[in-house]
């Protein structure tokens, strides 16, 4: 028998006639049956260890907590926050359930549609839950996405961007959280469902139905149109919390129309029914989302519906000067920074905030209105030596003419 003949593998003892190949080491040899049973506990380690890591990377805590964080951000909306804390809450804990071989039970997604004027804070509230849960957030557009074959953006793109805001590591992507703003605007223009290809309403609802439901997608790496060599990034969509908001601009009728508020005749008196008209939208249920041209289908694929309340004069000066990040503090912060001691009285506050309700300029408005008032100072004051700024209500109104104003309307 031949020296060849002899040689066996070093862990299993396999002859080499009875291997397909056995590989010399050193002092050892090594049989391709050991060679795959070795690539599987390594790969398993691995996946293991990455999970192990993200784990301890989400910082999880129980809906309470979620929304004693979001309040410290957000003023009111008490009911979207509940609903939104409950929802994420169990969103991560889907994800962090251990396989039990025993335990069949699947828990499915919870993904959040939020219908609110614009300027509610749709946004903030998203944006706010992916800052403590410390994963990553991605913003996208609805208005921009097409089918497949159009020009625009791809819905796969929507990926690409999560892609980004995780350093493309794709195991932390598919943890993350993507807000689409603006659903309300691919909602289908008539009641019929289309036989043709709608490129930007209904056909665009029918490509996010695999995406929110769970999915692998492969996604080009840098966005915009596929071509047949580019490199793909395969992302699993199954894991991703998606959370949906529009205005839904007209919504009310539907709901005022389900709720008979024009109702005619005899004991057709709303007095009893308590229904706050001024409103309507803590009412909204998924038929009205039908009815406003939403497919069935993609409302389905986002069970939990919310809704956000318009702000009143109340809110918006709490928004001024409550939250951790308040306008108010941002600018303080920012004078601050040049050794300025900055100072706002409380008529100048209420001035302003009479302006955002009597423009109907919302929370963004706020904003807006103080960047207008303050410019000047933050122009001047940086190379002068003055160390205190107090606004007064005489000097808001001196700032904030009539044809600011509109200007601030007409962008709104």
């Amino acid at each position: 028998m031949s020296k060849e003949e002899n040689l066996e593998c070093s862990f299993c003892g396999r002859k080499k006639a009875e291997t397909d190949m056995l590989i010399a080491g050193m002092d050892a040899h090594i049989c391709d049956k050991c060679i795959e049973q070795a690539h599987g506990i390594v790969q398993e380690e691995i996946s293991e260890a990455k999970s192990s890591s993200l784990s301890e990377d989400l910082i999880l805590k129980k809906p309470l907590e979620i929304k004693e964080f979001l309040d410290q951000y957000i003023i009111g909306q008490l009911e979207t926050k509940r609903a939104m804390s409950v929802a994420v809450y169990n969103h991560y804990k889907r994800l962090l359930q251990t396989k039990d071989d025993k335990d069949d039970v699947e828990i499915e997604k919870s993904n959040i549609v939020l219908v609110g004027e614009t300027g509610t804070g749709k946004t903030l509230v998203a944006k706010t839950i992916a800052r403590m849960l410390n994963v990553p957030f991605a913003i996208v557009d609805a208005t921009v996405l097409t089918q497949a074959g159009y020009v625009g953006e791809d819905v796969e793109s929507i990926l690409s961007k999560l892609l980004q805001a995780a350093d493309y590591d794709v195991e932390k992507a598919q943890r993350g959280i993507i807000f689409i703003d603006e659903i309300d605007k691919i909602a289908r223009k008539g009641d019929n469902p289309s036989i043709t290809r709608d490129v930007s309403g209904e056909g665009v609802q029918q490509a996010l139905l695999k995406l929110l439901e769970g999915t692998v997608v492969n996604v080009a790496p840098k966005g915009g149109r596929k071509h047949p060599d580019q490199k793909f990034i395969e992302v699993d969509t199954k894991e991703i919390l998606f959370i949906a908001g529009g205005a839904f601009s007209g919504i009310e009728r539907s709901i005022s129309k389900r709720l008979n508020m024009q109702a005619v005749g005899f004991g057709a008196s709303l007095e009893d029914d308590n229904v706050d008209e001024e409103n309507l939208l803590q009412y909204i249920i998924p038929s009205d989302l039908k009815a406003f041209g939403l497919i069935p289908e993609i409302i389905g694929r986002l069970p939990v519906l919310s809704y956000m309340n318009p702000l009143d004069a109340k809110t918006l000066r709490a928004i001024l000067t409550e939250p951790k990040n308040s306008i108010i503090k941002q600018y303080a912060k920012l004078f601050s920074m040049d050794g300025v001691s900055f100072s706002i009285d409380e008529d100048a506050l209420n001035y302003i905030v009479d302006k955002a309700v009597e423009y109907k300029l919302g929370a963004r408005g706020l904003r807006s209105l103080c960047e207008a008032i303050f410019t000047d100072a933050m122009f001047d004051l940086p190379s002068s030596n003055v160390k205190e700024f107090n606004v007064t209500k005489e000097y808001a109104e001196e700032k904030l003419s009539n044809s600011t104003l509109k200007k601030l309307k007409a962008a709104s």
